[in-house]
């Protein structure tokens, strides 16, 4: 029988206005895959920050390998033997991929023996990496393969994952499962988060499940539907986002060639980008990351201007327009960046409503800050999108990802857009989160609103698109009706083909 690596002991941390873990409990086993599941804002963020010495708890213990356990700081509990794979990666693109993993241990060997030792662990595990490659060259896929060998080099006890493969194709996850059952097969144990249920039930033996901070239940995933796992997280019935039958209506958005040069060192160009949005239209835009989403949702809410009159709204160029100018008119966009590009970290939800929907909500008067207005609409946004958060003074940085992502994506929905463009709406929100914002989604363009969904995850584009276009090394394929695609075929255009010229 397998022993305990981790036990936790009623882990209690709060903050003011909320307790994010509440009497925490439950094992993780040596050689386990150990899934942590629950909706945004149910604790799971806290509890492995502190496990990995980044949160001290108030109360409770922790034992790793037989030995009390608290670290103080994240380099001691690597010294323990626990690494942590992060959703957001933290590298330098300007640097090697040796020179980044170097900057991550605390005693790096020689450049030379470094690179040896990278090309070494990253064969082995099946995840190869040229050591010398600068990391803004290198896909997602690449990039998660340097945090995680990063990980491997310390020879972990425990691996923490958080949202592996959000970044991934098909492919690089198969991969990446092949690399954990190795893992575990060797007697590392992984504690694995993710939102992605079918995942979590190929991949995982034990699931411990947390709800408003508390440990609920723990079980089998492989012996429960996806479904189940899901209502057990919210605590009832799932519901599922559905569409209503709408008549497209006229062409709102008319794009043709657009073209963009690289904006950066490692930016991707956009080549003769061209389609139609029709009022009452979901546009799904399918592609891994890194193939020129965030520079088109750039062109198309106006932080990149263009020129002539390749974008054109109701038959009006909008090329020299500035975002605001364009948000005036009804063009309105959510970024896939939540902090720092959708959401100001530092500053409230009441001004962060401020910031984007000063003119549509009229939140200005005679030159002067409507400030109760401004906090009306925060409070209509966190109601109606139900934002976990104490209220609308709290700063964005405490949100979760997903209930950040929950205000990000209403307060763009509630100023009623003529156009709304969104890149990875439910990126890090858990099912039932996400079957809220794509039912907003559907809602919206059911009452004739043209939307843009770029994203990575292919059933969610299969779930609300009315057509499909795939966008590869800056081309984009010709606009489809969804209905008429198979999954074979959206694969291949994924892959390349029917580019537009």
């Amino acid at each position: 029988m397998s022993k305990s690596l981790l036990h936790i002991n009623g882990l209690t941390k709060a903050y003011p206005g909320v307790v994010a873990n509440d009497d925490v409990s439950f094992n993780i086993d040596a050689g386990e895959i150990h899934a942590l599941l629950g909706e945004n804002g149910a604790g799971k963020s806290t509890l492995v920050k502190m496990i990995y010495g980044l949160v001290r708890p108030d109360h409770g213990a922790m034992q790793l390998a037989g030995k009390n356990f608290s670290p103080a700081e994240p380099r001691a509990a690597r010294a323990a033997g626990v690494a942590m794979v992060f959703q957001h990666f933290s590298l330098f693109e300007a640097l090697s991929v040796a020179e980044n993993i170097a900057l991550g241990m605390e005693t790096p060997p020689k450049s030379n023996a470094l690179s040896a030792r990278i090309t070494e662990v990253s064969q082995a595990y099946g995840l190869p990496l040229d050591p010398e490659r600068l990391v803004g060259d290198l896909s997602a896929g690449e990039r998660q393969r340097v945090e995680i060998i990063r990980c491997l080099l310390q020879e972990p006890k425990l691996l923490i994952m958080d949202e592996p493969t959000s970044v991934l194709t098909p492919q690089e996850v198969t991969t990446l499962f092949t690399t954990l059952r190795k893992l575990k097969a060797e007697g590392t144990s992984i504690l694995y988060i993710s939102h992605k249920l079918e995942e979590i039930r190929a991949l995982c033996e034990t699931a411990t499940i947390l709800r408003g901070g508390k440990k609920v239940a723990t079980c089998d995933p492989r012996k429960k539907s996806a479904r189940e796992l899901a209502e057990m997280m919210v605590g009832g019935t799932l519901n599922s986002a559905k569409a209503k039958k709408t008549t497209l209506g006229e062409v709102v958005l008319k794009v043709s060639e657009l073209s963009l040069p690289p904006q950066s060192a490692f930016g991707t160009s956009l080549k003769n980008i061209a389609f139609q949005l029709h009022k009452g239209e979901i546009l799904g835009i399918g592609g891994v990351a890194g193939n020129g989403q965030d520079e088109l949702l750039a062109c198309l809410s106006g932080e990149v201007k263009t020129t002539g009159d390749a974008i054109q709204l109701n038959g009006v160029s909008l090329g020299n327009m500035l975002p605001n100018v364009r948000r005036a008119l009804g063009v309105l966009a959510a970024p896939e960046e939540r902090l720092g590009h959708a959401a100001a970290p530092d500053m409230s939800l009441t001004e962060n409503a401020m910031l984007t929907a000063m003119t549509r909500q009229n939140l200005s008067k005679s030159g002067f800050l409507d400030w109760p207005r401004a906090k009306a609409f925060a409070e209509q946004v966190i109601s109606q999108f139900d934002v976990r958060t104490p209220g609308p003074q709290s700063a964005a940085r405490s949100l979760s990802g997903g209930n950040l992502q929950k205000f990000v994506i209403g307060r763009e929905v509630l100023q009623d857009p003529e156009v709304l463009i969104v890149n990875q709406p439910t990126w890090g929100v858990d099912a039932a989160a996400a079957a809220d914002i794509r039912q907003a989604l559907l809602d919206l363009a059911t009452k004739g609103a043209a939307v843009i969904v770029i994203s990575q995850d292919l059933d969610e584009l299969m779930e609300i698109s009315t057509s499909f276009a795939a966008l590869n090394t800056g081309r984009l394929s010709t606009a489809r009706p969804m209905a008429e695609l198979s999954l074979d075929e959206i694969g291949l255009l994924l892959g390349g083909a029917d580019a537009a010229a």
